[in-house]
């Protein structure tokens, strides 16, 4: 199977979905999305996966998001593709072994953070030099301390004496992590959707002097700037998996900045809409907020940024 059969990306939501709902909550989440076939879809065909383009996996991705799936999703995924065809990637890609990556620090710097629900996880791929490193994580110290998310801290781990089961080289590192920019984007974009669609239910339901809040001008105006934010975002991270007019990758960098900039906005006026229950802890919006600055902090979206707009000064 492949991109050229008669396949839509987006066929792929649906299931997806229906699989993360029934993983909510449930002893065994890798398990469930496993089998549903979630991390094998961009895995080739030759090493048990189904051989489809990373465009296949975007909406895995952003059902996820939206939907506030607790677990390293994205992670499994990346890991399961970059080493497809070894043993490691065999049980990623079935549910028996659960990776997480550390997006900051370094194998010979000695610790590793911003690794995504860490405690779930039994390896953790780490920059090494140029490349990168599979560590076991039985063999390091992890801490599991994150005032973003006391609910699912991201971890961070001393790597002296860490064992490493596996390597990826240069280039193979550098693929990972512009993939990573694509799938981390598609999530954030399902943060923003969820937190929408959330809020549009609430808006239609309350009733505030016999008509719903939704019937007010100034509430659909609202609405709408949040919904155009975030189609915004996935038409762009749409065009920066297409090539450019020279063919070449156009990269993801400023996708992910505009879509981390654009949910940030939707889901705190989520939270604002919703009124006072929606600074509680009760409703989920929190985490969708949560997850947006988890990715941005890893990601350094600050950074990128600056270096987006220093390349258009420089440009002018």
């Amino acid at each position: 199977m492949n991109a050229a059969d008669d396949l839509n990306p987006e066929d792929f939501a649906e299931a997806a979905g229906a699989a993360i709902s029934d993983a909510q909550g449930k002893a065994d989440v890798a398990a469930v999305l496993a089998e549903a076939g979630l991390f094998s879809v961009s895995v080739p065909e030759h090493a048990g996966g189904m051989g489809l383009a990373l465009d296949y996996s975007i909406p895995v991705a952003r059902v996820a998001g939206e939907k506030q799936l607790r677990f390293p999703l994205v992670e499994q995924i990346l890991l399961a593709r970059a080493f497809a065809g070894y043993e490691i990637g065999a049980a990623l890609m079935s549910g028996a072994t659960i990776g997480t990556i550390a997006w900051q620090g370094a194998l010979d710097l000695g610790f590793a953070s911003h690794a995504t629900f860490a405690g779930q996880a039994s390896v953790m791929l780490v920059a090494d030099g140029d490349g990168a490193a599979l560590v076991d994580l039985s063999s390091v110290t992890l801490t599991l301390e994150d005032p973003l998310d006391p609910e699912f801290p991201q971890g961070e781990a001393l790597l002296d004496g860490a064992t490493v089961t596996a390597r990826l080289d240069a280039a193979a590192w550098s693929a990972l992590k512009a993939e990573a920019r694509i799938l981390l984007t598609a999530y954030v974009i399902g943060a923003a959707q969820g937190a929408l669609n959330r809020t549009a239910t609430y808006m239609g339901t309350r009733v505030q002097f016999g008509r719903p809040l939704s019937a007010k001008q100034a509430v659909r105006h609202h609405l709408a700037q949040m919904k155009l934010l975030t189609d915004v975002s996935a038409a762009a991270l749409r065009r920066a998996t297409l090539p450019d007019e020279f063919g070449q990758s156009r990269g993801a960098d400023s996708a992910f900045v505009g879509a981390v900039a654009n949910a940030t906005f939707v889901v705190e006026k989520a939270i604002q809409l919703h009124g006072g229950i929606g600074f509680t802890w009760e409703l989920p919006l929190h985490r969708s907020l949560r997850d947006v600055k988890r990715i941005a902090l890893a990601m350094q979206a600050g950074a990128a940024a600056q270096a987006l707009g220093a390349a258009c000064i420089d440009a002018a």
